[in-house]
């Protein structure tokens, strides 16, 4: 298949019938630029965070990573690219899915879900020549009988029609228009996220804030409180039921309804 839209909006992109992993793609090609992109609809070896495993059924899902150069960009401010490249999913996504069609909100640090349910998956990973590459899984038209988990949907299922090909041209399309922009804004304002108004962005549109949450951190142990804010650094700060604020860097965040 071809992406048209998409490909006015990169400056370079690759879309091969099927690949290992999008992201193993670009971390391998030094020669692929700012704003490069590989895309298929076929991805036999995706990863998640903590090198979790991704489930792809072939023709349903897109699986697409975009090369990012941080110009200039320190280490603290490199924490917002995951955040930026969530709420530019949900941009991208929000032109599709109809007003009352479900909710669409970005779950700290790397899902965009719809009502709760995840329907995009993004991993960031650092290239060894400074660049990120940035991958983003979208399932597009699996069944509900079909979901990878129970805690999974698809744009399907929130009334987004037609053929998977063409809604993956337009749902990556969008995002490459957002997260090349977002990232434009952050390189000009040196990294701060505050003053390029994409603190105030992703705190809008992140679903974790306010919420009680329980968090398994990187040790082992958990932190259950609640999540109060983000912090000039991207991280997720929260108030722990001891009354201590924990800024936490990374983890797995699971929203509590009952604690």
């Amino acid at each position: 298949m071809t992406f048209p839209l998409s490909s006015s909006r990169a400056a370079h992109l690759e879309h091969p019938e099927t690949t290992g992993s999008t992201n193993a793609d670009l971390l391998g090609r030094t020669d692929l630029r700012h704003g490069s992109v590989v895309a298929t609809l076929r991805q036999t070896s995706g990863r998640g965070r903590l090198d979790r495993s991704w489930s792809a059924p072939d023709g349903e899902t897109l699986a697409a990573s975009v090369v990012l150069e941080p110009r200039g960009l320190d280490a603290a401010a490199l924490g917002w690219l995951p955040l930026i490249a969530g709420v530019a999913m949900r941009a991208s996504l929000s032109g599709l899915v109809a007003a009352d069609a479900g909710v669409i909100g970005v779950k700290w640090p790397n899902d965009v879900q719809i009502d709760g349910l995840k329907v995009c998956g993004i991993l960031a990973e650092l290239r060894p020549d400074g660049a990120v590459v940035v991958g983003v899984g979208v399932n597009l038209t699996i069944p509900a009988d079909r979901l990878p988990t129970p805690t999974s949907t698809s744009l399907a299922l929130h009334g987004v029609d037609g053929p998977a090909a063409d809604i993956a041209d337009r749902v990556l399309a969008g995002f490459l228009d957002e997260v090349l922009s977002a990232l434009d804004a952050l390189s000009a304002a040196g990294g701060d996220a505050e003053a390029a108004g994409l603190r105030s962005r992703v705190s809008s549109e992140c679903t974790t804030l306010g919420r009680d949450v329980r968090v398994e951190l990187p040790d082992g142990s958990d932190l259950v409180g609640v999540a109060t804010e983000l912090d000039p650094s991207g991280r997720l700060v929260v108030r722990s039921r001891s009354g201590h604020d924990v800024a936490v860097s990374s983890g797995d965040v699971t929203h509590l309804r009952y604690e």
